[in-house]
């Protein structure tokens, strides 16, 4: 066995280093910087039913030790991912990818997620329940554990792969959100989505983003995401996919022993297209470092 591989929700990964859904594309621009199947796995631009354009801009404003963000899910739509990204895909990538799922009704999600639940490539879908910069919908579900499990139930009727569920930090009670999600039927839940920030201009007295909130990513959310992910790993007894502000291998570490059975890079994809493949390269020296064998042993660790 690989001294790096971990089995999330059945599916073998060389390493638990995933790329974040909406740092990453769908795999293609990254594929021209560097082979891309020394990932673990990644998960694809967050995918609707309809294309989207996304919020106005600006977008993006920087912070210390992060960014906010206010994309608003662009994309093209379920039908065009199937159709033109996902045939793209496989000439670079040969492993299962993640699909990154969002909507803004309960039929949403159930559509799109049975629309990729077809396709050969998609190995996992991470139906986010928490993105924070679009309205009448993302986050308004993953803040209420009765409407959590209600998108849960709904996209496991009509899928077969596994579903991980991915939390807002946004909220009083993650592991109770985290726990409904799980009685709901999820076969693993991923956090932490961004954390809900603002930034004014000075000048025009205004906020920096047209959205006027975005979210806030980066180092600085860092010990945010590993308490969160402590938290869930306690609470419930699927994977759990750690995020937020990982920039490391050491970071990786760190997150798994929190609890985490893999982990997304997000930001860090923004700064240095090569974050993910650096962090995968350290980790053995690193493991070395710190007198582990293999990555499965510090699962949860801290727990």
């Amino acid at each position: 066995m690989n001294r790096t591989e971990v089995t999330l929700c059945g599916i073998r990964l060389d390493n638990p280093v995933i790329p974040a859904s909406g740092t990453f594309g769908y795999g293609r621009e990254f594929a021209e910087a560097y082979d891309i199947n020394i990932l673990g796995t990644f998960s694809f631009k967050g995918t609707t039913k309809d294309p989207r354009f996304g919020n106005p801009t600006p977008r993006i404003a920087e912070t210390a030790c992060g960014m906010l963000n206010a994309v608003g899910l662009q994309n093209p739509g379920v039908d065009k991912v199937i159709s033109e990204e996902l045939p793209a895909l496989a000439k670079v990538f040969r492993k299962p990818v993640m699909a990154n799922v969002s909507g803004f009704s309960v039929e949403d999600y159930v559509y799109t997620c049975e629309k990729l639940d077809k396709e050969p490539q998609v190995g996992w879908l991470e139906v986010n329940i928490s993105c924070p910069n679009v309205h009448g919908g993302g986050m308004s579900f993953g803040t209420d554990p009765k409407a959590a499990a209600q998108v849960t139930a709904a996209v496991k009727k009509v899928t077969t792969k596994p579903v991980i569920v991915k939390l807002s930090p946004n909220v009083t009670d993650i592991a109770a959100i985290a726990r409904a999600c799980e009685d709901a039927g999820a076969d693993g839940i991923s956090l932490i989505n961004t954390l809900l920030g603002m930034r004014i201009d000075l000048k025009t007295g205004r906020p920096l983003l047209a959205n006027s909130t975005g979210g806030l990513s980066g180092p600085a959310i860092f010990p945010v995401a590993v308490r969160m992910v402590w938290q869930v790993a306690k609470a419930v007894k699927v994977p759990v996919v750690g995020m937020g502000g990982v920039s490391s291998a050491r970071d990786v570490i760190e997150m798994m022993m929190a609890g985490a059975t893999a982990v997304e890079v997000g930001a860090a994809n923004l700064t240095d297209p090569f974050a993910c493949k650096k962090i995968i390269e350290a980790l053995p020296e690193e493991m070395d470092r710190l007198g582990i064998a293999k990555l499965t042993d510090i699962i949860g660790s801290a727990l």
